[in-house]
């Protein structure tokens, strides 16, 4: 019997087994790299121009798949839900719309679950794609669109479990979720908003979201004795131990935290009465609102320092982040 195109010599060990399946995997992905062309450029403009919601379905392991697409479309930005075949069939075609547009996932391309959804999703109006194997198929024929997942040997020694074909399926649905993000220009602050829980999230959190302002930040006018300084901080809801010294223009010229005062301490009080400006920081690491929470803690670790002024385009201060302030939103 003449070997599959495309598998490799039975392997002799377990791990031969193993490297096998991760060749024949990323084999049958890259082969996919060639064919793409005009119909995923139409799937993509199908979806931009779409005014409802990309359905995505399959069963068994595409189904799973599909889960997996649809979740990474609406994580980032192409607003998405996965609809199962068998719930379709009983009362979840409710759910489609004529705006929407449906990837229908099948490697055979014969699914009879996903090939008897085809009828009423016409009779809704919605737009149909067909990922599978084989264009073909009854599902291929059958659709608006066909994204052809290529037909390459599953890596299971029987030949039988879904391997190659699904992780095709993936990656296909994965270039079709990143080309989108660079079609709708989604950037890092789309994504943080659609990830506000978890690592991802807090990753992304910028400066403002954390930041103390208003009544919780405390600035003195350049001029302040030391020890008005202290009382203004004191006085500052939460105690943020650092003042911003700014000009008569509102601009930041120093800073001033109970690191300075416990330094200062050590030569006697009498800098108390003198002007903060004389023990301050003049020229302090500052940050911007806009700038990442992870950033601000890079900064407070590459300077050694617990507290960072936040300052606008024009050097007024309009917050403070404090260590505990990251650890509080878990930045550290």
């Amino acid at each position: 019997m003449m070997p599959d195109a495309g598998r490799e010599p039975e392997p002799r060990s377990r791990l031969e087994r193993a490297r096998t399946v991760l060749r024949m995997e990323a084999r049958a992905i890259a082969d996919l790299v060639p064919t793409l062309g005009p119909d995923f450029e139409r799937t993509l403009d199908l979806v931009l121009a779409c005014g409802g919601r990309v359905v995505v379905t399959g069963i068994g392991k595409a189904g799973i798949i599909a889960t997996k697409i649809s979740a990474t479309l609406a994580s980032t930005g192409t607003p998405s839900f996965y609809l199962h075949p068998a719930d379709a069939c009983h009362g979840d075609l409710g759910r489609v719309r004529k705006e929407d547009v449906v990837l229908l996932l099948s490697n055979s391309g014969e699914s009879n679950e996903v090939i008897q959804l085809i009828a009423p999703l016409r009779k809704l109006g919605a737009r149909l794609v067909a990922m599978t194997g084989r264009p073909d198929s009854t599902l291929g024929r059958n659709t608006d669109i066909v994204l052809d997942c290529g037909r390459a040997p599953e890596a299971c020694p029987l030949g039988l479990a879904p391997t190659t074909s699904t992780a095709a399926l993936l990656a296909l649905g994965d270039a079709l979720a990143m080309a989108l993000i660079d079609e709708r220009a989604f950037d890092t602050e789309d994504y943080a908003r659609f990830h506000p829980g978890g690592a991802l999230g807090r990753r992304l959190m910028k400066v403002r979201e954390i930041m103390r302002q208003g009544d919780a930040m405390t600035t003195v006018p350049v001029g302040s004795t030391a020890r008005e300084t202290l009382i203004a901080m004191n006085a500052t809801r939460g105690r943020p131990g650092a003042a911003s010294v700014i000009d008569q223009d509102g601009r930041l010229v120093g800073f001033f935290t109970d690191g300075d005062l416990a330094r200062n301490l050590q030569s006697g009080v009498g800098f108390l009465e003198g002007p903060v400006d004389a023990v301050m920081i003049t020229d302090p690491t500052t940050i911007s609102p806009e700038a990442l929470a992870a950033d601000a803690w890079r900064l407070c670790r590459e300077h050694r320092i617990d507290q960072l002024p936040v300052v606008d385009a024009h050097g007024v201060p309009v917050g403070l982040v404090d260590v505990q302030d990251l650890l509080d939103a878990r930045i550290i």
